[in-house]
């Protein structure tokens, strides 16, 4: 081996590039971490409506850690993501010298079983909130579900000009829907849509004329629906067919 000159040059030449290497390695490291390239801003692209600013600030001061080439974006990211009323958080490096944070926020849609709140991405999120919102009750994993159908009933109650105040999923996968005039009306598990679309061409010719006011509509019937109104014990049970409407 030490008398074959061609293999000690190659050796030698590969030692020679490691050590260059490893020294280069060394010297880059050491130049990112020197304190010429602090991280003098943080950017939000949008202003908060709901996340507190005294919250943000205190990550920005004790979360972030490192200067414009070292600092680790997945940690910041995670810790602005830890923040109530924070759905989904983008961090970036913009040089020289700042980080920009695009902070989405949770849009509450509804209550979620009295106790949580549910997003218009049909998430659940456990947040504060003053609003008043619809109640949307459901069972396990089915808030998108719901989510779902409630956008859709809402759009073909447009015509009656009624808000759902709570739609309900029941543990049989059965729809209940409460309305802003206080009517209740009773889906059932098929056909949901087609009974809905039902009570809203019937509701403005003969249901709205009658001389009390209707408190339970159930549509779960294949040619009409019954009508109950009140009277405590004495409930009057009327049963409207789609030849008499």
């Amino acid at each position: 081996m030490w008398d074959n000159a061609p293999l000690l040059r190659t050796v030698s030449n590969l030692l020679f590039g490691t050590s260059v290497m490893l020294v280069m390695i060394g010297t880059a490291r050491y130049v990112l971490h020197l304190d010429v390239f602090p991280l003098n801003t943080v950017l939000l692209s949008e202003a908060p409506k709901n996340v507190p600013t005294e919250l943000i600030k205190r990550v920005v001061t004790e979360q972030i850690k490192g200067n414009f080439f070292t600092v680790d974006l997945n940690k910041t990211r995670a810790a602005f993501e830890h923040l109530p009323w924070v759905r989904k958080v983008s961090v970036r490096r913009r040089f020289p010298w700042s980080l920009e944070v695009d902070l989405e926020e949770q849009v509450a849609l509804a209550r979620w079983n009295g106790s949580e709140l549910v997003n218009t991405h049909g998430e659940i999120f456990d947040d504060k909130t003053d609003q008043i919102l619809p109640a949307f009750f459901g069972q396990p994993n089915t808030s998108t579900h719901v989510t779902s159908l409630y956008n859709e009933f809402s759009k073909t109650l447009l015509p009656l000009k009624q808000q759902i105040t709570q739609i309900s999923l029941s543990p049989r996968f059965a729809w209940q829907l409460r309305l802003n005039n206080g009517i209740v009306l009773e889906l059932g598990r098929e056909q949901m849509q087609q009974r809905l679309e039902r009570f809203v061409d019937v509701y403005p010719y003969s249901l709205s004329k009658l001389s009390q006011p209707v408190t339970h509509v159930d549509l779960r019937y294949q040619n009409g629906f019954a009508v109950y109104l009140p009277g405590g014990a004495d409930v009057q049970d009327r049963r409207i067919s789609g030849n008499e409407v």
